[in-house]
């Protein structure tokens, strides 16, 4: 079972290992679907040596378990790169462009440059060979260990933020659309650190009631 697991979510890297390339790089994104704070990504390449059953799309992680990852992650890979866009420009750009930037960010923080990118349902601009992979955190290892320093790196993020705006409650819900998170944007009205251009209906609910 796990041998079978290992090789679909190494299917994609070994194709391209075999083609006699090296450094295959997995990009993911998190944050896209947030009310407040940055959108976050990672570009990680990982040894061809390097099986871990364990790596999957952060989502079905528990946060311990997240953590354990970015550990052993951050141990074993060859390079990593984090790339940010911030609330302000998310609002000038739209949060699909925003995502590609920080995707790009993230592969120019690299410190090896890729001969091939694995990246989960997007495109981007650069000159490396690229392919798109729908639900690719849950079919390519590289993916997925993006995908997990990503979100551990957004979440823990979130937990400063919410020392400076305590009020929204950031570091129990990561800056989505509960209904805590909204009554505390009508209670409270938007920070600096809200994308304005998301608010629009809780803002309108807002000044129904005055």
């Amino acid at each position: 079972m796990h041998r079978e697991r290992n090789d679909i979510m190494l299917s994609y890297e070994q194709e391209l290992w075999n083609r006699g390339l090296v450094h295959i790089a997995g990009i993911d994104e998190v944050g896209r679907g947030c009310l407040f704070g940055d959108v976050v990504a990672a570009a990680v390449v990982l040894p061809s040596s390097f099986v871990c059953e364990d790596i999957q799309d952060s989502k079905k992680l528990s946060e311990k378990k997240r953590d354990a990852l970015y550990d052993i992650i951050q141990e074993q890979a060859l390079a990593i790169g984090i790339g940010r866009v911030a609330a302000e420009e998310i609002d000038r750009i739209n949060i699909k462009q925003a995502a590609r930037l920080a995707m790009q960010k993230a592969l120019r923080q690299m410190e090896i440059v890729p001969d091939y990118l694995l990246i989960d349902a997007e495109r981007i601009e650069t000159d490396i060979p690229q392919l798109s992979i729908v639900k690719g955190d849950s079919l390519s290892q590289s993916i997925a260990a993006a995908s997990i320093i990503a979100k551990v790196t957004r979440d823990r993020l979130c937990v400063h933020w919410d020392q400076l705006y305590p009020q929204y409650g950031i570091a129990k819900h990561k800056g989505y659309a509960t209904k805590e998170h909204r009554e505390a944007i009508r209670t409270y009205g938007p920070c600096p650190l809200h994308r304005t251009s998301f608010l629009n209906n809780i803002l309108a609910e807002q000044q129904t009631l005055f």
